[in-house]
């Protein structure tokens, strides 16, 4: 069964421009861990959010084009089909609102940490089975 896609919208705010004006490099991550953390809890148990947190342990973007003051942002997001142990790997699109092509492309492998421990912990099947679509 495939990952679900999660999407939020944002709007380009006069704070995430750059001195080139653009949207910042790193508004970009920001985006991507707010999204990250809005599908986690819209799709774990209240247990599971009290028993499991998520680290970040590697980010890779590909940026195709400049976002601009003003603009509406879509931001898409899913996890891959299985994780590796206590890693998976979250992809995220973002795009001007209505265009076909994204602006800047994420690929974001995350750990399951236990959160009383902060050890690492093997994903288990029931949280796997909550972002299927």
């Amino acid at each position: 069964m495939a990952a679900e896609i999660f999407t939020q919208r944002f709007l380009v705010d006069a704070a995430d421009i750059d001195e080139l004006g653009h949207v910042n490099n790193i508004v970009y991550l920001r985006w991507a861990q707010e999204i990250a953390i809005a599908h986690w809890r819209a799709r774990a148990s209240e247990e599971m959010i009290l028993r499991y947190v998520w680290v970040v342990l590697r980010h890779e973007a590909d940026y195709r084009a400049a976002l601009k003051l003003g603009d509406e942002v879509e931001v898409r997001t899913w996890v891959d089909e299985a994780p590796r142990g206590a890693a998976w790997a979250r992809f995220v699109h973002i795009h001007k609102a209505g265009a076909e092509r994204a602006a800047v492309e994420i690929k974001s492998n995350w750990a399951m940490l236990d959160a009383a421990t902060r050890r690492v912990r093997r994903v288990p099947a029931e949280i796997v089975a909550r972002f299927r679509a």
